[in-house]
């Protein structure tokens, strides 16, 4: 805790040069609860006008350092987008496939989040992102237009750390275009 006892320590960092219309956040959970409920708590803040969410998938990282998406109920942005598709091509555009389990990012959508890594990979922030979750905790993984949205910074409050890193509108935008089309080729 810090000197003020009602504001929990919360370590922020962010890197990465860009336009800044997007923001991957990556959030620290020591237990999977935890994680759960800042999912739960930021869909009930999305709300397309002035909080726009566009993805966001929940983790564990095995003792080993594996990441293993968790089972989510999908909720779809005002554009029809399911959070579950559009966070787990990011998982796999962001975090380098030796610690990606093998369900993290399958069928087409794994295909697609190949592509766009080669396209955008980004050394120094997926090393950041990498320590981001330790082994046997559990993260969230969000792509959010507005960051400092109180709403937002509110539902993830519990977390032991944030790392937030802005993300070029067109690599936002070809997320979330191999997301459409995932969804549409598993449709």
């Amino acid at each position: 805790m810090s000197d003020d006892s009602n504001t929990p320590d919360l370590e922020v960092n962010a890197a990465a040069v860009s336009d800044g219309a997007y923001t991957l956040l990556v959030a620290d959970f020591s237990d999977v609860g935890a994680a759960w409920e800042a999912y739960e708590a930021l869909r009930s803040v999305e709300d397309g006008r002035s909080v726009e969410i566009e993805g966001v998938i929940v983790v564990n990282r095995s003792a080993e350092g594996r990441l293993e998406v968790q089972k989510a109920t999908d909720h779809s942005t005002r554009s029809g987008l399911r959070w579950g598709v559009v966070g787990g091509i990011a998982l796999g555009v962001i975090f380098p496939p030796s610690i990606l389990g093998s369900a993290a990012v399958a069928g087409t959508a794994g295909a697609l989040a190949g592509k766009l890594r080669q396209r955008h990979h980004h050394g120094e922030l997926e090393q950041q992102l990498e320590n981001a979750i330790p082994p046997g905790h559990s993260g969230l993984l969000a792509l959010v237009s507005d960051p400092g949205e109180v709403r937002i910074r509110k539902a993830l409050e519990r977390a032991d750390a944030i790392v937030a890193s802005a993300i070029d509108k067109v690599e936002a935008e070809d997320i979330k275009a191999a997301a459409k089309e995932a969804q549409e080729e598993d449709a």
